[in-house]
């Protein structure tokens, strides 16, 4: 069924919409996907914060175009579903090619961080990229080390010192 005009302009509105308002945005073809594991990715999708939507290819590229992102055409050819995140796009990455792995009707086409387009490749390795939490924590352990062993560094001539003053205590007869 053909979409009216007013309805047209509202679906490439609410396309520009989570454009703008996305970190991260990945485009697959999703022939022959089942609407039970559609739903399945829909959910594992929204599970980390973001959104996953089939969408309607002319209408995918003008709002891609308006975004000025320049898109690759192959990538509006046959199916198109869009994963979005406003917050974590390894983890974006990591639920669609998890699902992949199970389900062959899934296949990443490209997209987007930021404004910085990439291919399937750099998407796959987005996804093997440690959760968003895991890379903070590694970060604080590699700020916070120097600090600790500075800290120990200060605290040694102390220790040795009553080490020191300890072992000559015993070592006087009572």
């Amino acid at each position: 069924m053909a979409l009216s005009k007013e309805r047209k302009n509202e679906v490439l509105e609410e396309y520009k919409d989570w454009l703008k308002e996305s970190q991260a945005v990945i485009l697959t073809e999703y022939t022959g996907l089942s609407m039970p594991d559609m739903d399945k990715l829909r959910k594992d999708i929204r599970e980390i914060g973001g959104s996953f939507h089939v969408i309607k290819n002319s209408l995918g590229k003008l709002a891609f175009d308006d975004a000025k992102l320049e898109t690759p055409t192959e990538y509006f050819i046959g199916s198109t579903a869009i994963g979005f995140t406003k917050d974590d796009p390894a983890s974006l990455a990591k639920a669609i090619k998890d699902f992949g792995k199970n389900n062959e009707a899934i296949k990443i086409k490209g997209g987007f961080m930021g404004t910085q387009i990439m291919d399937a490749a750099e998407i796959n390795v987005l996804a093997d990229l440690p959760p968003l939490p895991v890379v903070r924590g590694q970060l604080l352990g590699v700020i916070s080390a120097p600090a600790s062993k500075l800290v120990r560094t200060l605290n040694e001539p102390g220790r040795s010192l009553a080490q020191l003053f300890k072992a000559k205590a015993d070592a006087v007869p009572a």
